[in-house]
């Protein structure tokens, strides 16, 4: 990863880096071929139909180990240099869910937001989302740095938290988290990201918004 620093002091990447996403699927069945993942194909249509900048994904399918999803977080970021990650499925109470313990555990700085306004989305559905514990981490090295997201597992439920709730008319009733996540990659020093407004409009201050650039597929 090329990064330079402003005159404020903040890292930046250089022009035209493409973003990077690892996305880690977390199942015991499916990694073992009882069932098929849904998790992994229903984020990379997301991303596929709200990312308008250039990007490219690195993906993971591993068990509910706590060892074995640490060292796949700490790889796709230490390794395959990813701006972004976001991992499906672990969240729960049960005693084989330890995605949060995993991902804190890899941690340098925690952002608590993220969690809760995940939890806030799903509450519009269901009671038993406050048993989800989805967390949201920063992990930095000494030259880069990254955000780590945990997603719930299913299709339906990916959607809504990464591009919240919207009405018939297509008011946005509560904001989905991705809506954030451009200008905190911004922030770490990643790569400039814009999205299709129709699927997710990303927030910035006014003096972080640069001008629309031609649309490109993964």
């Amino acid at each position: 990863m090329s990064l330079m620093t402003s005159e404020s002091g903040q890292m930046t990447a250089a022009d035209g880096e493409k973003l990077k996403i690892g996305l880690v699927s977390i199942s015991d069945r499916a990694s073992a071929g009882i069932y098929q993942d849904q998790g992994l194909p229903a984020l990379q249509e997301w991303f596929g139909k709200a990312l308008s900048s250039p990007w490219e994904m690195v993906t993971r399918l591993i068990p509910d180990e706590r060892a074995a999803i640490e060292q796949a977080l700490i790889a796709l970021v230490d390794e395959e240099q990813c701006h972004l990650v976001i991992t499906t499925g672990g969240t729960g109470p049960s005693r084989r869910d330890v995605t949060p313990e995993a991902t804190l555990a890899v941690a340098t700085k925690e952002m608590p937001g993220f969690g809760e306004q995940m939890r806030q989305i799903s509450l519009q559905f269901v009671p038993t989302a406050i048993l989800s514990r989805q967390v949201a981490v920063i992990r930095e090295t000494p030259d880069h740095a990254a955000l780590i997201l945990n997603l719930p597992g299913q299709p339906k439920s990916i959607k809504e938290t990464l591009e919240g709730l919207k009405d018939a008319e297509g008011k946005q009733i509560v904001a989905g988290i991705f809506a954030a996540v451009p200008y905190c990659i911004d922030l770490i020093g990643g790569p400039y990201i814009e999205t299709d407004d129709s699927i997710c409009k990303a927030f910035r201050p006014k003096n972080a918004i640069r001008a629309k650039t031609p649309s490109a597929s993964a």
